[in-house]
């Protein structure tokens, strides 16, 4: 018996300090959308964590982008976002993480998922925002960050050197090029040079 509510109090304190560790939905919000382009911010659907850690929606949008809050059980700030088109990608991403899968696995799944039509992906180019800061740089309890770096991802399913004219790694840094070509995953990269 004794055994039983030590145990049970461990997985209460465990819950409590997880608890503690995710910011208020108002904070997940206001970092979220630093991701996003100033102009749709304020319109914008946010996903992010409730008090039990799992992923909801804090906040519905009326415009075609989501922003994605930071995951509070990592360093740092790691906020994305992206247009609407992009989320059946970006769920099953998150779907098949949760269950497990290694990366390389999830990549595979979707890749089959995409070409049996199973999975859908955008027929136009959309656009992924990825806003990152060093955990010295972040305080997630007032949401205030310092020092953040925005990089940019535009999906282009299948593309290729040839169908873009883009080459597969930057000569310069801040030059786009083309990640994954000729799969489902393709997309243009484009990461602006670093102060530090």
């Amino acid at each position: 018996m004794k055994t039983i509510i030590f145990s049970l109090a461990l997985l209460s304190a465990g819950s409590a300090a997880f608890s503690q560790m995710i910011p208020s939905a108002e904070v997940q919000i206001k970092t979220a959308v630093l991701a996003a382009p100033a102009d749709k911010r304020d319109k914008a659907t946010v996903l992010g964590y409730n008090q039990q850690g799992e992923l909801v929606e804090l906040r519905k949008g009326s415009n075609e982008m989501i922003c994605l809050s930071d995951d509070p059980k990592t360093a740092g700030l790691n906020v994305a976002s992206y247009h609407q088109d992009l989320e059946p990608f970006m769920k099953r991403g998150r779907d098949l993480k949760l269950s497990g899968k290694s990366p390389k696995e999830a990549t595979d799944i979707r890749d089959e998922e995409v070409k049996s039509g199973k999975l859908s992906m955008p027929k136009q180019p959309t656009t992924l925002y990825v806003y990152t800061a060093k955990a010295e740089n972040f305080d997630p309890a007032a949401g205030t960050v310092k020092d953040g770096f925005l990089r940019y991802v535009i999906y282009i399913p299948y593309a290729t050197p040839e169908s873009t004219g883009l080459p597969t790694k930057p000569d310069v840094a801040g030059m786009p090029w083309l990640m994954d070509p000729g799969s489902h995953r393709a997309h243009i990269m484009i990461t602006p040079p670093q102060k530090n």
